[in-house]
């Protein structure tokens, strides 16, 4: 097992690292989202989903 990891440890830091971001991102995403922040950012016009969206 200890082989494994000595083989395997930069791969296995990076997969932590992407993981953390990845987990760093839904979570700022779900945040935003309760506060009732638009996603995007930007204004609807043009958008094909503007009536989707909640309006401020």
């Amino acid at each position: 097992m200890l082989e494994f990891l000595q083989n395997n440890l930069a791969t296995i830091i990076t997969l932590l690292a992407v993981g953390a971001l990845v987990a760093l991102a839904l979570f700022s995403i779900i945040k935003n989202k309760k506060a009732g922040k638009s996603s995007c950012g930007c204004n609807c016009k043009g958008c094909p989903n503007a009536k989707y969206c909640n309006k401020l």
